[in-house]
């Protein structure tokens, strides 16, 4: 079993920051990409940024110069460093990792963490 556990969310004032945390456990042999999405309400799901192996990078347009994401190998991690947040960036974060585990090679999700931007 695999697990993607999300943490750092919370309530931010607009110009604020927060970083998010996404650790994953259990039976891995390798992670591939591993990447931060986020929905907003009657909005769907959207990738907001994804980072594979070997640290290459990639964003949603709108959100470059803004978010920041990064992993640590060596603890299964990923990070996204968010700055800069605007009302318009609450939802609920999802942590996804395409990881190989007990010979199968597929994509996991975490539970999602909220973020929220308001006054």
């Amino acid at each position: 079993q695999v697990q993607l556990v999300e943490s750092g969310g919370g309530l931010v004032q607009p110009g604020g920051s927060l970083r998010l945390s996404c650790a994953a456990s259990g039976s891995i042999f390798s992670i591939n990409t591993m990447g931060w999405y986020r929905q907003a309400p009657g909005k769907q799901r959207e990738l907001v940024a994804d980072i594979n192996w070997s640290g290459r990078t990639a964003y949603a347009d709108s959100l470059k110069g803004r978010f920041t994401i990064s992993r640590d190998n060596a603890k299964n991690t990923v990070y996204l460093q968010m700055n800069s947040l605007i009302p318009e960036d609450t939802a609920v974060y999802y942590c996804n990792g395409n990881i190989r585990s007990m010979g199968y090679l597929r994509n996991y999700w975490g539970q999602g963490t909220q973020v929220t931007v308001s006054l």
